[in-house]
This record gives structure tokens, C-alpha cells and sequence, in this order.
């Protein structure tokens, strides 16, 4: 099967390309501005579908609007009517295509367009899209929310007129799960919808944001719970430069060796790892409703137990060449020793984020 894209460098296309790139037996033509009248008349003539995904939404000169649009689409309908062909189109509209603005008018008479095609017997599914956002989406352009990402990411000013504003996001990735379905379905109407969208403040949206880029130094992740939260999170990262995808922790050093928080959660509580030098005893302390969970990864050691109540010792030998976790109950006072002869190295796992007011954590020798 052959498919057409047009726009095929934009953000819709770009994110699309990939996994139809991917499919078997799917042949992509990309077309975008830097190909001719020709190309595209060409592609039309071989295209067993089409996603019609070009189009202008900031022209310096409001004309372009109808031309890049409306005339775009009559283009297209009017070269494969000439053809005698009806590959089905999928195309981007708008819910500006319901207002009374250059760009709402010029997306509905691009609809037009559709329409008579499909009155003609053609195929077409018409989606009047939201606000999108997602990675490789251009900031500092049309999205609000590709803005704040990059400009935050790169510690540059944003701009909010009015904090309680809210806009209506559906994500990039579900556009696409819907896109690549209409290769193999068919619909009664030829308007659809992205169902699924959320609906945020810029207050908020801005909130998100920077909370992502304060966690390299609070170490708190966000609620990923909801669903929004893990797709903005997403789109944040991707507008992070190469070099900047790595960052240190805050390691605390003595003579035992090393120890750094790694990962803190309010719901799922936090994560540190350490390392330690042969011969050494790290912990003796008992807690009274935190649990942990220990994890060694390199060396060699022996978590011990002593119950608070009965005084019964439990020993638990640990290696890093056998993934195994040591649970941490509450009233057992505990410790981990390096029995090795090189460092050991530690995952720890605590029900909850350590607090220096209320931090439950009860020093008490396990023993000899």
C-alpha cells in the first residue's frame, strides 16, 4: 500500500511517519513544501490512501491562509477527480473551523472541498483537532504548550496574560492510534474527533512544567498517575538538548562510601542507592511503620535482623550476581554488612519520602 502524507515535516507528520514507516507492505510518500506541483500530482497518482495533514496556521499575510488550506485541498480533490481515483483522505481541520476568524474559514472551506469529494464517491475522514501537543512540536510557534516545555527546558521566560485561561490538549499520540486505524475502517460520517482531551488552566500548564524541571533538584517525580501528567511529562523531556539528558545527585560521602536519594514519590516513597567499602555496617536502626526494600546490585554482604519484641535473629545473605530483595518490616531492627571483598552496592526502596521532623527511623544495634 502506498500513502501519501502531506505535510509530511510537520508535527502531525513527523509523529505519524514513524509508525507507518514501520508497518509491513506500507510504502510512505512524503510531501512538503520543498516538493513541486509535480510531485504531487504524481503521488496522487499512485496513492492508495492519503493523509492530508498540510497546512498554514500563521502566515504573516492572511491570504496565505487560503491558499495553504483551502486551495491545497482543491487541489488535491480536483487532480484525483481528473484522475478518476478515490483513495480515502484523512484530513486535519479544526474546531476553529466552527469560528469566524481567516483560519477558522479557510479550514471549513477546506471541509467543503472534502465534502464534494465524498458526495463524488470518495472516502474521507475529517478531524477537527484541538489543541496538540507532544514531541517535535515547534515552540515559540502555535502551541502553548511547546513553549512552555522548550522555554522552561532552556531556562528562558514565559509569558502568561491570564492564568485561569484554560485550553482543551489532546495528546499527539492518540491522534496517531486513530490515524493508523482509519487504514482499515470506515465510518458513517466523514467527521470524527479525538475523543479523549484534557482540559487545563495556563496556570496550571505553566505549574506542570516547572515542577518537571525543579525534580532534577527535589527529586520528586510527578503524579503519573494521571495520564496527562505522564504525557506532558513526555513532551517536557523530548525538548531537552543531548547534553542535558544526564544530571548528578547529591552523593553524601564518608568513610563508609557513598549515598544518594535517587527517586522520591508522595504516593510510592523514594529511592536511594549506596555504595560501600569492604568490612563496613551500614543501618542499625528499626522504624515503626516505614518498610524498605534492599537491593544489592555489586558485591557481596548480609542484611541482619533482630525483633524488637523476642530478640530473634535473622541473617540474610545477599549478591549482587543473584537479584534478590530483602524485605524491611517495621520493628526489626536491621542492618546490612559488606562481607565482601570489594564495594557493595545497594538499591534501597522506603515506603516513604524521608522526613527530618518525622523521620521514623529509631536507632538500635542489631548486636554482635
Amino acid at each position: 500500500m502506498k500513502v501519501l502524507v502531506t505535510g509530511a515535516q510537520g508535527f502531525v507528520g513527523q509523529n505519524l511517519r514513524v509508525p507507518l514507516s514501520r508497518r509491513e507492505g506500507v510504502e510512505v510518500l512524503a510531501y512538503d513544501v520543498e516538493n513541486t506541483a509535480s510531485d504531487l500530482e504524481a503521488f496522487l497518482a499512485e496513492a492508495d490512501f492519503i493523509y492530508h495533514l498540510a497546512g498554514v496556521n500563521r502566515p504573516q499575510d492572511p491570504e496565505e491562509f487560503k491558499t495553504g488550506n483551502t486551495g491545497l485541498t482543491t487541489t488535491i480533490v480536483d487532480t484525483l477527480i481528473r484522475l478518476g481515483r478515490t483513495p480515502k483522505i484523512v484530513f486535519t481541520s479544526s474546531i476553529q473551523a466552527e469560528q469566524d476568524n481567516p483560519y477558522g474559514h479557510s479550514k471549513k472551506a477546506a471541509e467543503d472541498e472534502l465534502l464534494r469529494y465524498n458526495a463524488l464517491g470518495g472516502s474521507v475522514a475529517i478531524y477537527r483537532l484541538r489543541n496538540v501537543f507532544g514531541k517535535w512540536c515547534r515552540p515559540n510557534y502555535n502551541s502553548v504548550t511547546a513553549t512552555f516545555c522548550h522555554n522552561i527546558a532552556h531556562d528562558l521566560p514565559i509569558e502568561i496574560r491570564d492564568p485561569a485561561y484554560e485550553v482543551e490538549l489532546v495528546y499527539i499520540d492518540d491522534i496517531v492510534h486513530d490515524f493508523l486505524a482509519e487504514l482499515e475502517t470506515t465510518g458513517d460520517s466523514p467527521f470524527r474527533q479525538v475523543e479523549r482531551f484534557t482540559r487545563v488552566s495556563l496556570g496550571r500548564l505553566a505549574e506542570l512544567v516547572q515542577s518537571f524541571r525543579a525534580c532534577r533538584e527535589t527529586l520528586v517525580l510527578p503524579e503519573f498517575e494521571d495520564r496527562f501528567v505522564t504525557e506532558l511529562y513526555a513532551t517536557y523531556l523530548s525538548y531537552l538538548d543531548g547534553p542535558n539528558f544526564a544530571y548528578d545527585l547529591n552523593a553524601k560521602h564518608d568513610d563508609r562510601g557513598w549515598l544518594a536519594e535517587f527517586i522520591k514519590t508522595p504516593a510510592a516513597g523514594q529511592i536511594f542507592i549506596s555504595r560501600t567499602k569492604p568490612g563496613i555496617t551500614r543501618g542499625n536502626h528499626f522504624h515503626a511503620t516505614k518498610t524498605e526494600k534492599f537491593l544489592v546490585v555489586e558485591g557481596e554482604g548480609v542484611v541482619h535482623f533482630r525483633d524488637l519484641r523476642t530478640g530473634q535473629r535473622v541473617d540474610h545473605p545477599v549478591n549482587g550476581n543473584v537479584p534478590r530483595v530483602v524485605d524491611i518490616p517495621p520493628g526489626w531492627t536491621h542492618s546490612i554488612e559488606n562481607t565482601g571483598t570489594g564495594e557493595m552496592v545497594t538499591l534501597f526502596w522506603a515506603s516513604e519520602i524521608f522526613d527530618p521532623n518525622r523521620p521514623d527511623t529509631i536507632w538500635e544495634q542489631v548486636g554482635p
